[in-house]
């Protein structure tokens, strides 16, 4: 991780910190022949307008996945650091995503976050922070680019079409089943765009990769019970 970096408490020292990531050039990440491979969401109590409040009440959950087995799972408690705001994200749920993965035995070869990687206005979205942070292989995975554009690719399993910004290839629109919505899939901390890409396709047994999908209904069963 470059040094000095932490989850920073203000919309200036994040935007600055973000530029130092994005200049950051680690190693790249090399898969080992079954990687561990990761979920990590975060969602916050009902009932907030808009973009909701720091200090509101989130729950975020986090697992580890060898092949198609769970071999460890866990759920934090938490409180949102700042309200949404789009590019900023990390003030709101960095320290809470943190927390869960931190809260895993087993931690992942990679992880897959609900959130951008390269395509941001510093490119260097939360996926890519919090990979930073952790020092774990990242990959964003979200339902919509944030600035990048590119058309969606053929309606079969497998299929990929680029995602552009500012020319530069930051992701892969990436259909995981036929006839479902493509994913956009981002690269992250030590990934690149083709590396995020393989993963994801090689971890999704519905339309979302399975230990993103079950790190989402774990926070969220946690804050129904709450």
């Amino acid at each position: 991780m470059p040094d000095g970096m932490t989850w920073p408490s203000s919309a200036d020292e994040l935007s600055a910190a973000q530029q130092r990531l994005a200049a950051a050039a680690p190693p790249p990440w090399h898969s080992p022949a079954s990687p561990r491979v990761g979920g990590v969401f975060a969602c916050f109590r009902r009932g907030y307008r808009g973009s909701g409040q720091a200090g509101e009440p989130g729950w975020a959950a986090a697992t580890s996945y060898l092949g198609r087995r769970c071999v460890d799972r866990a759920t934090v408690v938490g409180q949102a650091g700042a309200p949404y705001r789009p590019g900023l994200l990390a003030l709101r749920s960095g320290p809470l995503l943190e927390a869960a993965v931190r809260a895993l035995s087993l931690r992942p070869d990679v992880l897959l976050v609900d959130a951008t990687g390269a395509d941001h206005p510093r490119w260097a979205g939360l996926a890519l922070h919090l990979g930073a942070v952790l020092d774990v292989a990242t990959v964003g995975v979200t339902h919509r680019p944030l600035l990048a554009t590119g058309d969606w690719p053929a309606d079969e399993a497998g299929a990929m079409s680029p995602l552009l910004l500012d020319g530069a290839l930051v992701g892969f629109w990436v259909r995981t089943r036929a006839g479902r919505r493509p994913l956009a899939v981002h690269a992250g901390w030590r990934t690149d765009p083709h590396t995020a890409a393989r993963i994801v396709l090689a971890s999704a047994r519905v339309r979302t990769p399975e230990p993103l999908r079950q790190a989402r209904r774990l926070a969220r069963t946690a804050r129904a019970a709450a």
